[in-house]
């Protein structure tokens, strides 16, 4: 997917926390440990330093959802985050997002954190992150 696509997909999926843009998607993917995993209906956007894997977002399509596909690109998140030499991840959800907080604890992820009022909605309300670890085998 280039930029734009990542971007366009992004605005399908997201309000809070707010869209990327094409420009941030662009940068992103020139920085080092930075991997992409997608399809054409969704994608897991991540990187790895050193031995950690942060999983920076991932998006599927609306239409395509409750298919499996986010669990997919979960598990390829993963396996290519381990292939980069990474023993574990994490990841920040919005406390708001149900669906995507039953994907991270159906696959293992963990809470160990929690930020009150991080994301911004936009009208002004304010959303707590929660903080989400995983040991990678």
């Amino acid at each position: 997917m280039t930029p734009e696509e990542l971007a366009a997909l992004h605005v399908r999926c997201f309000e809070t926390p707010r869209p990327w843009t094409a420009a941030e998607f662009r940068n992103l993917l020139t920085m080092t440990g930075v991997f992409l995993n997608a399809t054409d209906a969704g994608f897991a956007l991540g990187r790895v330093i050193v031995d950690e894997a942060e999983l920076l977002t991932l998006a599927v399509d609306p239409p395509a959802r409750r298919h499996g596909l986010g669990r997919a690109l979960l598990a390829d998140f993963e396996t290519s985050a381990a292939s980069r030499g990474a023993t574990s991840a994490l990841l920040e959800v919005s406390a708001a997002n149900a669906p995507a907080i039953a994907l991270y604890t159906a696959a293992g992820f963990l809470r160990t954190g929690h930020r009150p009022g991080y994301y911004r909605t936009p009208h002004g309300a304010r959303i707590d992150a929660l903080l989400l670890a995983k040991a990678l085998s």
